[in-house]
């Protein structure tokens, strides 16, 4: 089971409540079908291979970003990782206490703050990676390699298409929804019931 409802339960309660709408069903159920999917790969790895070595999946992805790229201004991977500079505090400062991160500041620039692993830092994922990749490698079991690529492939489409066209898409699509009614419904403090 992928969450409290299985997926079949899931899907007919959503034809239910869509019925009559007009969507696209098929990009919601490619997306609610990747995201859901992205929700329990996160969820076997932190009750799996992260779990005895007491890493969240943002913690993981925080030194996974700062062991590929060397020592990086907070900014970056903050960016890299998908989360909050303040998020990042956090994961940040917890590593750190952990002995597995480092924060500095540079001297030709005091507002930038740089993270880079520790030796133990570094140790962990030279000794974690490999275990990881193993249920990278049990998430796609039963898929050929013909189809990881084509996953592969689509999802690095998907990827290139955000990265080239989201910002501006994002402008628009803000512009549309503060001229449309649905702010005040949100802002409707007595609902809509």
């Amino acid at each position: 089971m992928t969450g409290y409802f299985t997926l079949r339960e899931t899907e007919n309660a959503v034809s239910d409540r869509l019925d009559g709408l007009l969507i696209d069903i098929d990009a919601m159920t490619a997306l609610s079908n990747l995201h859901r999917a992205a929700l329990v790969v996160r969820n076997h790895f932190e009750q799996s291979v992260l779990r005895d070595v007491d890493l969240s999946w943002t913690g993981f992805v925080v030194l996974w970003v700062v062991w590929i790229w060397g020592d990086v201004e907070t900014r970056h991977v903050a960016k890299e990782s998908g989360i909050s500079k303040g998020t990042l505090t956090g994961v940040a400062r917890t590593l750190d206490n952990r002995g597995l991160l480092n924060r500095s500041t540079p001297a030709e620039d005091r507002r930038l703050s740089v993270l880079s692993l520790t030796p133990m830092g570094k140790a962990l994922m030279t000794e974690l990676f490999p275990r990881f990749n193993e249920e990278e490698v049990y998430s796609l079991r039963g898929l050929s390699a013909r189809k990881i690529a084509e996953l592969s492939r689509t999802l690095r489409h998907l990827l290139n298409h955000f990265e080239q066209t989201s910002q501006q898409r994002q402008v628009e699509v803000r512009k549309r929804m503060r001229s449309s009614r649905l702010p005040a419904i949100a802002a409707d403090r007595r609902g809509l019931d």
